[in-house]
């Protein structure tokens, strides 16, 4: 039986694009990506923690691009940048997000159309300026969801909804553009340890690690080391996944264990 030889990408030569870069699962994501031989646009609005990032990075493979990613002439200028900087783009990891609680009756307008805006929309933006770029080279895109978009829970309509609306977006995505050669696929965090969980307050954090079998929050490594599987060649045949980083939360059933 004669057997195809497969040949590895490195990464050498590919160029990704990574949102909300300057800290946290970004920054790890375009670190790894880097590590792996990527050239990287590090895409968010403070200059100075992109800097930082950048500053970690060796040699001249980094761009720093002040982005607002809700932006339609913010994100178009970014991707223009990127291509004249490195003349191609083959990934792009949609990481910039916010979140915010509070229950349901109390949410306002103005807070519901700025998660939306900075979760949903600006994956759409971002998305919709690379694809022509991403086909060219049979790139990839990877959404940077959470387990939040996998169900529901208590004072965070915004968040499960808006991470919701990734989850199906990577989906529908994925059946419309695998016949061009684009894969999109998603991550699904659980809690991990970043600047943007630090003000979880601390009976709130004893409850996560309760519930997560393995005990503990990720680190930004652990969800950027799956980002860069999903990125990379190993996935060849993987699209449409929304794969949970999430030390075995959604592996159980909810209720309480049994003596």
């Amino acid at each position: 039986m004669q057997h195809n030889r497969i040949h590895r990408d490195s990464g050498e030569s590919r160029v990704a694009i990574v949102t909300g870069a300057g800290s946290g699962i970004g920054r790890a994501t375009a670190l790894r990506l880097a590590a792996d031989g990527y050239r990287v646009t590090l895409a968010g609005r403070r200059e100075s923690a992109l800097k930082e990032t950048a500053g970690l990075i060796s040699g001249s493979g980094a761009l720093v691009a002040i982005c607002d990613v809700t932006d339609i002439d913010s994100v178009q200028a970014m991707v223009s940048a990127t291509m004249q900087t490195f003349g191609r783009i083959d990934v792009v990891v949609n990481n910039a997000g916010i979140s915010r609680s509070g229950v349901f009756p109390a949410v306002s307008v103005s807070e519901w159309r700025e998660v939306m805006a900075a979760d949903v929309e600006s994956v759409v933006l971002v998305t919709q300026a690379v694809l022509p770029f991403l086909m060219e080279h049979r790139g990839n895109v990877v959404n940077v969801a959470s387990v939040a978009g996998l169900g529901g829970d208590r004072g965070m309509t915004i968040y499960n909804t808006a991470k919701g609306a990734v989850v199906n977006l990577t989906r529908s995505l994925a059946v419309e553009f695998a016949a061009q050669g684009v894969r999109v696929n998603a991550v699904a965090p659980s809690l991990t340890s970043t600047d943007a969980t630090a003000d979880i307050p601390p009976e709130d954090v004893a409850e996560f690690l309760r519930r997560i079998p393995m005990g503990r929050a990720a680190e930004p490594a652990e969800v950027a080391d799956v980002i860069a599987f999903l990125a990379g060649s190993d996935a060849r045949f993987v699209t449409g996944v929304v794969l949970p980083v999430d030390g075995g939360l959604r592996a159980g059933s909810g209720q309480p264990p049994h003596r």
